[in-house]
């Protein structure tokens, strides 16, 4: 039987790479998608977990998953430190850029690079700190993935080029940062901000400072740093959703391009299965030769599959800085969609050809 089926194969090589292609164009499909989004949301934990400062203080609906508006005084800055508990506060302004490739959004900080470096513990590995309008630091994964280092030059805000003055590490925030004041000029928002980060003398009494802050300087939105650096994927609005149904659509697409192919299948073998009959070829032997072969094909659309999403995931990541965390479980899932829907798939034109009237099987055309 599994030499019938490896000829059936072989007979018809353009028709199995099409099924062998949509199959693999279904779990390529749920391990690029499932891991672009538990990569770029994890990667974006990692970045604000390495905040030091343990107090956020901004204005009410200003600071965003991705971009913060510039509508805080820069004058807060001095009013938060004199009051007691806090030890240092240091304001800090975010923009979203569009990358130089022309894929996607990349923040860009603002920062007054020694109070920000002191709280977050942040040190200049290659370089010095930015100090002029047009000089920015990145840090070392922005440094690999642009091929830029200390001399070159990045291109930002409408195409205006910063020079790269240092590298710094670890990564914290926004991989690209510029001073404070090239900011505001950039974006015409002299003295101000998008948030302020507050350090406590004392990281256990961090509520205690933060009732204090609200009762001195009322109207403005506190939060403590423990609760922003949360799974990023819970917080996107209906990632979840958008998953489930990527990978139903998935499987659907790998069911239907296997059902075609079988049902294909079985009109040009017509007469084949007529004379499998006449030979006193069973119900069971036909359906199970024609899943067999729906199963090799899923095989390899699987294995082919997952050798896409793998070198594609390294290629976007190399070329564009994405991040591509796979995981097991999801490969599972592209599994079963994989396999599962080969099997369903032809198990229609499994069953018509199982069905078929030797006689009339024997004389089609």
């Amino acid at each position: 039987m599994n030499n019938l089926v490896v000829s059936n194969i072989r007979q018809r090589p353009l028709r199995t790479l099409m099924s062998v292609l949509g199959v693999a164009l279904g779990v390529t499909l749920v391990m690029l998608f499932t891991g672009l989004a538990h990569g770029m949301s994890n990667d974006l934990q990692r970045r604000s977990s390495n905040m030091r400062a343990e107090i956020i203080f901004t204005r009410p609906g200003s600071q965003q998953l991705t971009a913060s508006l510039m509508n805080l005084s820069t004058q807060y800055t001095s009013r938060l430190e004199a009051i007691e508990g806090v030890e240092r506060a240091t304001p800090v302004a975010i923009q979203a850029n569009q990358t130089g490739r022309g894929f996607g959004f990349e923040n860009v900080e603002g920062v007054e690079w020694e109070s920000f470096a002191a709280i977050n513990e942040t040190k200049i590995v290659r370089g010095r700190a930015p100090a002029e309008i047009d000089e920015i630091v990145i840090d070392e994964t922005k440094a690999r993935n642009s091929k830029t280092d200390v001399g070159g030059t990045l291109r930002l805000f409408g195409n205006k080029p910063y020079r790269v003055t240092g590298v710094y590490a670890p990564e914290s925030g926004a991989r690209i940062k510029m001073p404070l004041a090239a900011m505001q000029d950039a974006l015409e928002a002299p003295d101000k901000c998008s948030y302020i980060l507050v350090k406590c003398h004392n990281a256990a009494e961090q509520e205690t400072v933060a009732e204090r802050i609200n009762s001195e300087l009322p109207g403005n939105k506190m939060q403590l740093t423990r609760d922003v650096v949360v799974n990023f994927e819970k917080s996107i609005p209906y990632l979840g959703t958008f998953l489930r149904v990527l990978v139903g659509l998935a499987a659907v697409v790998s069911a239907l391009v296997v059902m075609l192919a079988m049902y294909t299948t079985i009109t040009e073998r017509t007469r084949e299965i007529g004379i499998l009959k006449a030979l006193g070829a069973s119900r069971g032997f036909i359906i199970s030769t024609i899943e067999k072969e729906a199963v090799t094909i899923s095989s390899i659309g699987l294995l082919l599959g997952f050798v896409i999403a793998f070198v594609s995931g390294f290629l976007i990541n190399r070329i564009y800085g994405l991040v591509f965390e796979y995981e097991w479980e999801w490969a599972l899932v592209a599994a079963a969609i994989g396999l599962l829907g080969g099997v369903l798939g032809a198990l229609y034109p499994a069953t018509r050809a199982a069905n078929l009237d030797a006689v009339n099987a024997l004389s089609y055309e």
